[in-house]
């Protein structure tokens, strides 16, 4: 418990000094390179809405007006408010964040941008705070790597998505094994490195929490030991007509995320913000 608690405090950390930097009208060249590389329909967003993702989940969740979404690690809004632009005024986003300076700075973009069908709640998403079966679509960009009880968020996961419920979220994963020495660098935890899973294990745990109609899209080849990945599974049951997932590559955009060597993770020539 004590070396969960340690990851944990450091991912809250590293995200708490991003917000900070954020608030503080200075958003890093990634945090800027992310939106505009990956987020088409983001440019009328204000600056301090970033993100710090490896993907869009929105742009392949198929968002439905009316539809009630949740983001795990929701961040600084980015992805909740596109969210709310899409399931309407008839539909409702809650955002899920752990770290107080994200929130704060999410509640201060979701007053600047208006939108009222978006609520941030304090909590974290091996626990979620919200009710059972109250959930069409869970998406999450590049933070269940981050926890140090993937099968809880599962679990909670399935718990609040409704019967035939979507799981659609952006992560890492990883290509191969990685060593000791990684897997306990708290550095490589918050850039989203060693807690990411195998494919299979993702794959293999989703199923254990009740999970259906599993698929794992992984980006590109190379000889990273991490890859970023579209991960898409169901909640059985529902009467709705399921339709397949998504496979364009123009709605699948991926990107390294923070840490991960990428050519061009921002965009421009010789970046170093990965």
């Amino acid at each position: 418990m004590t070396a969960d608690n340690e990851i944990r405090q450091a991912v809250r950390d590293a995200y708490g000094a991003r917000a900070r930097e954020v608030a503080s009208e200075a958003p890093g060249p990634r945090a800027a390179g992310v939106k505009s590389r990956f987020y088409r329909g983001a440019e009328e967003l204000p600056e301090t809405v970033v993100s710090y993702g490896c993907g869009n989940p929105v742009a392949i969740a198929g968002l439905q007006p009316g539809e009630t979404v949740l983001d795990l690690g929701s961040g600084a809004g980015l992805d909740c408010f596109l969210s709310a632009q899409q399931v309407g005024p008839a539909g409702r986003v809650i955002g899920v964040d752990m770290t107080d300076d994200m929130l704060a700075l999410a509640e201060q973009n979701r007053a600047k941008v208006g939108a009222t069908n978006v609520e941030f709640r304090r909590g974290l998403i091996e626990a979620i705070p919200a009710e059972d079966a109250i959930v069409d679509v869970i998406i999450s960009n590049c933070v269940i790597n981050l926890s140090t009880d993937k099968d809880a968020v599962f679990r909670e996961a399935h718990r609040v998505l409704r019967p035939g419920g979507r799981f659609q979220v952006s992560d890492v994963v990883l290509r191969r094994a990685i060593t000791e020495q990684e897997r306990a660098d708290l550095e490589l935890w918050a850039g989203c490195k060693s807690g990411a899973l195998r494919q299979d294990d993702y794959v293999a745990r989703l199923r254990t929490a009740g999970f259906e109609d599993v698929e794992i899209i992984v980006t590109g080849e190379g000889s990273e030991a991490w890859a970023s990945a579209l991960i898409n599974a169901r909640r059985p049951g529902g009467s709705g007509q399921r339709t397949p997932w998504p496979r364009s590559s123009d709605i699948i955009a991926f990107m390294a995320p923070a840490g991960l060597a990428s050519a061009d993770c921002c965009g421009t020539e010789g970046s170093t913000c990965c």
